[in-house]
């Protein structure tokens, strides 16, 4: 597989990634199975996706001790990517970004991942109670120390900055759309957000009422790089949500920062395998989501319908136009898509090695936005 070049610290991974968070979390539990996960995970380093990207809060902590199955035997192969700074209540996910827990999720994630050093640590998000400064700080400490590698940030946009906190004083939101991560699949391979398109290659989000979707996310960008280099930003990107174009991948451009597409095949909707109106399980996320709606998903077709379109002229899926959509949005662009079955993995390595021409990319940028609200 392709290799493509993580940020500042030169770490190289392949072009297409993992997403472990459905294996374990937000999805329906009646689809989760360890062991066809641990095959997935084998599948994945098998054919160079080598990006494993997990979080302590997916199960929360199951899924990163179903990483450590397979790690204890192929550690070498793989490039580890988890995150800290989120807790999971009840219903909601509070952030804790204190120094002293920081170091203390370290070490527990390194347990459970049965490794003594994380390739990517990245923020989940930033505790609003807490310098972002201090918090970074504690995470550059372990870099010091050789328990991590590098750092990155998850993005937060408008919609997480407009949820209110709760009682307190700490900043908390619903567990449905708290966190970020590669999550997407077919009942487990994610995506989100609407916006309006640009140029031949590139689509580009509208913005919101107070500014981009990621004015916030680029101004902890800008205090982080104060503190210690930043490797990778992961963000939503995917052909139905393409606001990180707007701003955010130039400017991780601009700093030689990595961009780890999540969710870019928009929570198993642009693989073209959801029938609007079947309805999800009551744990599954997207049966609360209004863009999951047999209303909206039925308005959302003829987006999954040009995917078909352009995928017929390479004999390719659905799914593996929209991965090699993002792939082309640029070299530090890494999509890491969700999946929890090796067939699912094998269909989205694959995408590495379609290549879309210049009228594939045009017929992709002139569809229409995506319609009904994220929030």
């Amino acid at each position: 597989m392709e290799r493509r070049r993580v940020g500042a610290a030169a770490l190289e991974v392949g072009a297409v990634g993992l997403g472990c968070m459905p294996m374990s979390w937000a999805y329906s539990t009646s689809r989760q199975d360890g062991e066809t996960s641990v095959r997935a995970v084998h599948t994945a380093l098998d054919l160079g996706a080598a990006l494993l990207d997990t979080a302590d809060m997916y199960g929360p902590f199951t899924n990163e001790l179903l990483l450590g199955r397979v790690l204890k035997e192929r550690r070498d192969e793989a490039f580890v990517a988890t995150k800290c700074g989120l807790l999971v209540g009840e219903q909601h996910v509070v952030a804790n970004g204190r120094p002293s827990y920081v170091k203390r999720a370290c070490d527990a994630s390194l347990r459970r991942l049965q490794t003594d050093v994380i390739d990517l640590y990245q923020l989940h998000r930033a505790d609003p109670e807490v310098p972002l400064e201090e918090t970074w700080g504690a995470l550059a400490e372990l870099v010091t120390a050789g328990k991590v590698r590098a750092l990155g940030l998850c993005a937060v946009g408008a919609r997480g900055e407009q949820r209110g906190g709760r009682p307190g004083g700490r900043a908390a939101h619903r567990a449905s759309g708290g966190a970020s991560g590669g999550a997407d699949g077919r009942a487990g391979r994610t995506g989100a957000g609407a916006g309006g398109r640009t140029g031949a290659g590139r689509r580009t989000g509208a913005g919101t009422a107070g500014g981009t979707l990621h004015a916030r996310t680029l101004r902890q960008l800008a205090r982080a790089q104060q503190v210690f280099p930043v490797s990778s930003v992961q963000a939503e990107l995917s052909v139905w949500a393409p606001e990180a174009l707007e701003e955010l991948l130039p400017w991780c451009e601009a700093h030689g920062v990595g961009l780890l597409a999540a969710m870019p095949l928009g929570n198993g909707f642009l693989t073209g395998t959801l029938t609007p109106g079947e309805g999800f399980e009551p744990d599954d996320l997207r049966a609360r989501h209004p863009r999951f709606t047999a209303e909206m998903m039925a308005a959302n077709q003829p987006i999954v319908a040009g995917l078909r379109r352009v995928a017929a002229r390479h004999g390719a899926t659905p799914a593996q136009v929209a991965l090699a959509w993002a792939l082309a949005q640029g070299p530090g662009v890494v999509p890491i898509p969700g999946a929890k079955t090796p067939a699912w993995v094998a269909e989205n390595a694959a995408a590495a090695d379609l290549a879309l021409s210049a009228d594939d990319l045009a017929d992709i940028a002139a569809l229409p936005p995506a319609r009904g609200s994220w929030d």
